[in-house]
């Protein structure tokens, strides 16, 4: 009796691109960036809007045991701001912020510098007179735009929203578009 060898992927979703594989609008897919094999799905999602590391696979045990809430993994963010945020506006992440009637579950917010991140394209609107501030959110939650809704809720909107990290697999070294397969330690590490 052979079993299945699954597939592990990550990916750097750049911006405009949906996190899926068909779109009856015509935007820009996972499908067009590369062509993974048959049964691979996202193990959920980053917004058309939003960019950096995506996990695929055609585990579903995998995919259910990270997109389920009670495991607490956690996700790592680095999200620029419209303005600048003092440390009692990111206190109130870590009490939870009220989005629409539900209150969501501690986060962990720091201001950061700049990260080395690839150019955008196309490029965040500037604004001379209003600064823009870095901010690292480490969420162990993922509703739909939450880290946008959290930031604007506090007065601070996401200018540009970028995924790092999903528990212990990094974004870092993967550029736009790149795909690369999960080394074991990725893999056993998001298992445990």
């Amino acid at each position: 009796m052979s079993h299945k060898k699954f597939l592990y992927y990550k990916i750097y979703k750049p911006y405009g691109v949906l996190s899926q594989f068909t779109d009856k609008a015509g935007r820009k897919t996972l499908k067009d960036i590369f062509k993974f094999p048959p049964g691979v799905y996202p193990v959920g999602r980053l917004d058309f809007d939003s960019e950096g590391l995506l996990l695929l696979t055609d585990d579903k045990r995998f995919t259910d045991f990270l997109l389920n809430p009670v495991n607490m993994h956690e996700r790592e963010y680095y999200s620029q701001v419209e303005g600048a945020p003092g440390q009692a506006d990111l206190d109130k992440f870590t009490n939870g912020i009220l989005i629409r009637g539900r209150s969501t579950l501690p986060a962990k917010a720091v201001i950061i510098d700049e990260p080395p991140l690839p150019k955008r394209t196309p490029p965040i609107r500037t604004r001379k007179t209003v600064p823009a501030t870095w901010v690292s959110l480490t969420l162990i939650e993922g509703k739909n735009r939450q880290v946008r809704h959290m930031t604007a809720a506090i007065g601070f909107p996401t200018l540009r929203l970028v995924r790092v990290r999903i528990k212990n697999v990094l974004l870092a070294g993967l550029q736009p578009g790149e795909v690369k397969e999960l080394e074991p330690a990725e893999i056993l590490g998001l298992k445990t």
